[in-house]
């Protein structure tokens, strides 16, 4: 009983308790159920006018392009600045993609399945496909018979697993460019649209023609700025931010790192020379006499021996003499050589014959039209089918294994035979051994231990003769850290880095790198500190305008203000509205507007221009004769405004809203 008292006397306490666990409870339960739920706003590679750009569409786009590059280059070895291209590519079109959506949304504009169909495969297709070989013919003619092809090939499935592949593969290639057509023809319809709406009237016409005819001649004189002394003037703090405010727009900026940046380079040390030297002595006996070259070659060289036939041209140029010369024979062997960091010999393991350098082939096709292939080099071609290609004569067919069945070709011509000489090589590059790797990676940890901030990071830098390297404006998806190989993760650590902090060893190729963060970059605008200087400068000629102007308040003729400027007055027979210079002031539009704007026989006030003050006198007009033709000046404008179409599709891109975290994903 007395049990149950104190349960009674502690119950608020313990309903308390309870409650809160129960809450605890059913939060974590709702979290763990809803888990997915803030994964997915995790995955979201950005936002695009409210569309979210998962990241397996990401992903697939990326891969799609991938399979694009593939194709069209034949090759699938590509580096870190491809992948990079890939990537911006992938990002840009699905902002034109969206941003296009979202605009002809509003106008009620589309590209009709009917209308793509006709860019595809009509009359006259889109100018993306033309350019396209994969699409021509076998004189480099765009066909249509092709993209039918293709088309109606990649409707159909195989039986055979390796020919659905390529399928799939060629599914994805016109998807693409499908894609990319109606893309771009989106944007040809929207261009297009602005330009209708972008015409000049008899107005404009009238405004045009008179601006280059009526002018008027003119005295100037002209103070330049820099010859007064900045003593003379006085520039407040004030001045500058409210220059600052003002031009505030024009400091806009994407958050954005500066670092500097020490190298540490990865090379070879005297041991690892030795290493090669004393590996290619104890080899070179057995190299020149072993009957397996081969095992020997292609166990311990960087080039390998594939009983390839080298000519005159195609030898390595160290060995062209030895190869070549008039006594050259089997067997013979050159002593070891060092050059470019590379130990090397060579054995001639054949000489004294002739083959042709080059042959043209021709694709047997079964059952369809036979293919020609074009001319082709030793170099070119799988070892199977040169040696066979190159070793015959014209009209000659011969069969060879391809993927999982045989193909069938035919020589159709075969170059000139010329000398050739089978080379076995043997090179040894010297490289850096793991015992150098590290203790030059030791180097770079040590030398961050002992400079654990960027000051002391540049000053030891200095101090050591090592060269400190700036880099600037890395945003948050920069792809790379200026040249430097592999340097992505560098971006990365700068945007999680604290200003002034210094980062771990990274990795670069050949190269270990040490960073410091030197500046953190996060407003929309870029900070007063860092325009100041500008501002400065141009607040600082504001200032100088205002003491000329002062200087000169007194002077009744132009005469008068050359006298106080210490100037000599200049003339110009002609200006107009029409002129973007000003005599030979250069760019001074101001000036110009003022001096037409004062008539004839008229003198000005001083007048702050780019370079200096003015002080101007107009003499009598000076107008052209001449008749206006309305449609001419209308073309004229017209064309001038050819380029506003194609900028609002850039501004649309600028002024959309878009939420970019790539960077998560990079």
């Amino acid at each position: 009983m007395a049990s149950l008292q104190k349960i009674r006397n502690h119950g608020a306490l313990l309903i308390t308790i309870v409650g809160l666990a129960m809450l605890a409870f059913i939060l974590g339960d709702f979290l763990n159920s809803g888990s997915s739920f803030f994964n997915r706003s995790r995955e979201n590679v950005g936002v695009i006018e409210g569309q979210k750009i998962h990241y397996t569409e990401y992903e697939a786009a990326k891969e799609q392009l991938t399979e694009v590059y593939k194709i069209e280059s034949g090759r699938s070895d590509f580096d870190e600045d491809t992948y990079a291209q890939i990537r911006n590519q992938v990002w840009n079109m699905l902002m034109m993609d969206y941003t296009l959506r979202a605009q002809a949304k509003e106008i009620g504009m589309d590209v009709t399945v009917d209308e793509l169909s006709e860019l595809c495969i009509g009359e006259n297709p889109h100018q993306i496909l033309r350019a396209r070989r994969a699409f021509m013919d076998e004189n480099g003619q765009f066909s249509r018979d092709a993209v039918k092809n293709l088309i109606a090939a990649i409707n159909n499935e195989s039986d055979d697993a390796e020919q659905n592949a390529n399928l799939q593969q060629a599914k994805t290639y016109w998807l693409y460019w499908e894609k990319a057509v109606r893309i771009s023809y989106m944007q040809e319809k929207y261009t297009a649209l602005l330009q209708h709406l972008l015409k000049a009237n008899s107005l404009d016409a009238e405004y045009a023609f008179n601006s280059r005819q009526n002018g008027v001649s003119a005295e100037y004189v002209m103070q330049p700025y820099y010859t007064v002394a900045d003593s003379l003037v006085n520039v407040s703090e004030s001045d500058v931010k409210k220059l600052y405010k003002q031009k505030k727009e024009q400091f806009k900026q994407t958050p954005n790192r500066a670092i500097k940046y020490v190298a540490f380079n990865i090379v070879p040390s005297e041991d690892d020379f030795k290493a090669a030297e004393t590996l290619m002595n104890n080899l070179k006996e057995e190299f020149k006499t072993t009957e397996d070259v081969s095992l020997v070659v292609n166990t311990n060289s960087d080039i390998m021996y594939d009983g390839r036939d080298y000519s005159e041209a195609d030898v390595p140029a160290q060995f062209k003499d030895f190869a070549f010369g008039k006594d050259a024979k089997a067997g013979d062997c050159t002593e070891i050589l060092f050059e470019n960091n590379t130990y090397s010999m060579a054995r001639i393991m054949k000489a004294g014959y002739s083959l042709p350098d080059s042959v043209e082939l021709k694709a047997i096709v079964e059952g369809g039209e036979d293919q020609e292939l074009g001319w082709f080099k030793a170099a070119d071609l799988p070892k199977n089918i040169a040696e066979p290609a190159l070793a015959g004569k014209r009209g000659d067919k011969f069969t060879v294994a391809q993927g999982m069945g045989e193909q069938t070709y035919e020589i159709m011509e075969i170059g000139k035979p010329t000398p050739k000489v089978k080379l076995a090589v043997l090179a040894r590059e010297v490289t850096p051994s793991s015992k150098t790797y590290s203790i030059i990676y030791n180097q770079a940890k040590q030398f961050i231990v002992n400079n654990n901030n960027a000051e002391a990071l540049e000053t030891a830098a200095q101090e050591a003769g090592m060269a400190v390297v700036p880099q600037y404006n890395l945003t948050a998806t920069t792809d790379k850290v200026g040249q430097l190989k592999s340097s992505r993760p560098i971006v990365r650590w700068a945007f999680e880095a604290k200003e002034g902090e210094v980062s771990d060893v990274f990795e670069c190729g050949d190269q270990f790198i040490v960073a410091a963060l030197s500046e953190v970059n996060d407003g929309d605008y870029r900070p007063l500190e860092a325009v100041r200087a500008e501002l400065t400068f141009e607040a600082t000629n504001n200032a100088k305008a205002a003491y000329i102007q002062k200087q000169l308040k007194d002077a009744k003729s132009i005469e008068e203000a050359a006298q106080v400027m210490g100037q000599s007055v200049q003339h110009i027979d002609r200006v107009t509205l029409a002129d973007s210079r000003f005599g030979n002031a250069g760019m001074e539009p101001t000036v110009i507007g003022k001096t037409i704007a004062l008539g004839e026989n008229a003198l000005s006030e001083p007048i702050q221009g780019n370079m200096g003050v003015f002080v101007v006198k107009t003499g009598s007009a000076n107008n052209t004769a001449g008749e206006l033709n309305a449609a001419a000046e209308k073309a004229q404008l017209e064309s001038r405004f050819a380029y506003l179409p194609y900028q609002a599709i850039q501004m649309v891109e600028d002024k959309a809203e878009v939420t970019d975290n790539r960077a998560n994903f990079q």
